[in-house]
């Protein structure tokens, strides 16, 4: 990949076309919720897999302490020789760190290590944007990143939102899950207005889904309606959408992390897959930008201006 310009704001990706390279915009997402056990993992293992089976270049990010990513696709946490706490703790190249899994698809690891991190950061300035500035200066191979967070609103999750261009919200269908949104929905309006003012929230997907229980339906009718009134709003969710495709509630989805493979290695047949496969079908056509090479005789994007300045720091 050739070098390029450090742009704090916004990672570049180098495609050729023609023997000529264009830089096309890294998308960072981070993938939030505060609840476990809701999907968010299994989002980012099978949406990423998804995605690079179409051939997009995607670099999963494991942010979470519990290593459950790293497990999930079949890497033993501590087996690498560098993870994310190397990264934030020791100034670790995120390159250097970088796992290519298989084509398209790459994976920063996790280790238990990470717990401490928030410890060991938390009189650093600027612990908020570390994550931001290590991937400003890496040159990762990708298109699009998909940080998987840790089930909290801590000092890592913050690192994500201060990184990441969007945000994307695993959402099961319980009333519970609904109440804990508005606090996520928070803080991301906080980091917004200090630290990243593009930061904004993509979409929900909803996730162990059933059909059949009226609560589903009843939490959605809710959620949408709290999304259309936010319509033209200045707050980050404005654009937000509930993504079409559900995540239906599928045993196999439980069980391929304990085999540390996605769901099209597991059992490609099952519901399972073809939710993500049509996850990512509605994903590509309603958020990603077509590929370069998808768009012969295109021109190389005009210099980008120069970097905004942070708006502050979280207290």
């Amino acid at each position: 990949m050739p070098q390029s310009r450090r742009r704090p704001l916004h990672f570049l990706h180098a495609c050729s076309l023609g023997g000529r390279f264009y830089n096309v915009p890294v998308r960072t997402i981070a993938v939030i919720n505060q609840k476990g056990g809701v999907g968010k993992t299994t989002t980012v293992a099978n949406l990423g897999a998804a995605l690079a089976a179409r051939g997009r270049d995607v670099c999963l990010i494991d942010l979470d302490p519990q290593s459950h990513l790293t497990l999930h696709l079949g890497v033993e946490p501590g087996s690498a020789p560098r993870s994310m706490y190397d990264v934030l703790t020791r100034e670790a190249d995120l390159a250097s760190a970088t796992m290519h899994l298989r084509e398209h698809l790459w994976l920063v690891p996790s280790v238990i290590d990470l717990a401490a991190a928030e410890v060991e950061l938390v009189s650093m300035v600027g612990r908020e944007q570390i994550l931001r500035d290590r991937l400003a200066a890496s040159h990762l191979a990708a298109e699009l990143t998909l940080i998987d967070c840790p089930p909290s609103l801590g000092l890592l999750t913050l690192n994500a939102l201060a990184a990441a261009d969007e945000v994307l919200i695993p959402l099961q269908p319980h009333f519970l899950a609904l109440q804990g949104l508005g606090k996520l929905l928070e803080t991301v309006s906080l980091v917004q207005r200090r630290v990243n003012p593009r930061l904004k929230v993509s979409g929900v997907v909803l996730c162990m889904y059933e059909s059949t229980a009226r609560l589903s339906a009843e939490v959605t009718d809710d959620l949408r309606q709290f999304l259309d009134a936010a319509r033209n709003s200045p707050t980050p969710w404005a654009q937000a959408r509930i993504f079409e495709t559900v995540i239906r509630r599928n045993v196999k989805l439980a069980e391929c992390p304990s085999h540390g493979k996605t769901i099209f290695d597991y059992e490609p047949s099952s519901h399972g897959a073809a939710d993500y496969n049509k996850l990512a079908e509605e994903f590509l056509a309603t958020t990603l930008p077509p590929q370069v090479a998808d768009a012969p005789g295109a021109a190389p994007p005009a210099e980008a201006p120069p970097p905004q300045q942070p708006q502050g720091v979280l207290e």
